[in-house]
């Protein structure tokens, strides 16, 4: 299995849908046979996914997520409930999927690692869930998985990541992203700017969409904010309000739940039965890996993929805020085509020391590359990450230190295995 999926990654990223489409042709339309919601966004989709996921978990339905990247394996990016699809059920699709894999191969037209797996993962929602969350991987009107018709899509924000492919400015990334509007299917807008907003609503007005934004139709007031939970009221335009709790830290996840609890407020509009007291147990409830992730107490540890500029901000407001007191460190690993020197720059003045360091993957910056790019006598590098993490509890008898290891999501994962080990 992991062998077939490894030579995929030799057709790379092919943007666009005609294979995706072909595939899912010669499959029968799986997509099709599953109710799903479609969330883009530059960040804040992992995170919406998971409070949607464990609000309708609470009230009794059967819920597919389907992610990207992995933080585990390839059977991480496919979910029922809280478990990934097993490996039995995944090699059983993928055998069925086999013969249009290499009818489409036999044409010339190689389907993609991450194509085949957007496939194999509505042939599974079909059969197992009641309703399905997927997430966009780049962009959203050219990404593979805009490939069905969803029931309400939802665009969490829009900042500037993944340029060479989408472009240089928010309009051209917004262009992308407001490419999941589809015909008569509401939107939910989270925080973006006027400018990204007015290319969401030429979209949305071409295809009668009607939006929902946040600030405008649904808005929130938080409460009080710790390290442990975050209490907001929650209001729509037509003044019903709620009181909701959640764990995940830092006021970029309250605009993250109060998206969610949008599309359970549309969800109960179009039939879904939904219980208030159950969901407000179920967002609480939610988190999501390598997220502000607390991975380990004793040094203490935080893992939170920020992998672009946008994300690198919330991070620091988040750990500024949370751990202002604390001797903060940071270890930091990247994607080369990333705009680390913005990245590394807004990093330098919030922690004691900022440790580079590397791993294996084709788009990885090396530690040295990284240690080039920032002028401060706090930067330490090491090449290899193990060592890095190894030096952490070497060092770290002092109880007021709190160790950060961020940059790319894959980083986050590697790193995330090995001290789950």
């Amino acid at each position: 299995m992991l062998a077939f999926f490894n030579k995929r990654k030799n057709y790379g990223i092919k943007p666009g849908l005609e294979r995706i489409n072909r595939l899912l042709e010669l499959l029968d339309h799986p997509q099709n046979k599953t109710k799903a919601i479609h969330i883009a966004g530059t960040n804040g989709k992992g995170s919406t996914i998971s409070y949607l996921q464990h609000v309708l978990m609470a009230n009794g339905y059967k819920v597919g997520v389907y992610v990207s990247p992995s933080l585990s394996s390839l059977t991480g990016h496919i979910f029922c409930n809280d478990h990934k699809i097993s490996d039995e059920a995944f090699l059983q699709i993928l055998n069925i999927m086999y013969p249009a894999i290499c009818e489409l191969d036999e044409s010339g037209d190689y389907p993609t690692e991450y194509e085949i797996l957007t496939a194999l993962a509505f042939m599974y929602f079909k059969d197992h869930v009641d309703i399905a969350l997927i997430e966009t991987a780049m962009g959203g009107r050219y990404d593979t998985t805009n490939c069905f018709q969803p029931i309400l899509s939802i665009i969490t924000n829009i900042d500037k990541d993944h340029t060479s492919f989408l472009g240089e400015t928010i309009r051209e990334i917004t262009y992308h992203k407001a490419g999941i509007i589809k015909d008569d299917i509401p939107v939910i807008v989270g925080d973006v700017t006027d400018e990204a907003f007015n290319v969401i609503q030429e979209e949305a007005t071409t295809k009668q969409a009607e939006i929902y934004r946040l600030y405008e139709e649904f808005n929130y007031q938080l409460i009080q904010a710790n390290n442990h939970k975050q209490t907001f009221t929650w209001f729509d335009s037509h003044g019903k309000s709620i009181k909701i709790a959640i764990q995940m830290c830092g006021e970029h996840q309250v605009k993250n739940s109060a998206v969610a609890m949008m599309a359970i407020q549309y969800s109960m509009e179009i039939g879904y039965k939904i219980d208030m007291k159950k969901s407000l147990i179920g967002i609480e409830q939610a988190s999501v890996p390598g997220r502000f992730e607390l991975i380990q107490e004793k040094p203490m540890i935080i893992l939170d993929g920020a992998h672009n500029l946008a994300g690198i901000k919330a991070f620091i407001d988040t750990a500024t805020e949370h751990y202002r007191k604390m001797n903060k460190h940071l270890i930091f690993a990247g994607f080369k085509d990333k705009e680390l020197h913005k990245m590394l720059q807004s990093l330098s003045g919030s922690f004691s020391t900022i440790t580079v360091t590397s791993f294996e993957h084709q788009r990885a910056a090396s530690a040295e590359y990284l240690y080039n790019l920032i002028d401060s006598k706090h930067v330490f590098k090491i090449e290899n990450w193990k060592r890095a993490i190894e030096a952490i509890h070497k060092h770290s008898a002092n109880e007021n230190e709190v160790y950060f290891i961020t940059g790319s999501l894959n980083f986050i994962a590697v790193v995330r295995n090995y001290l789950l080990k």
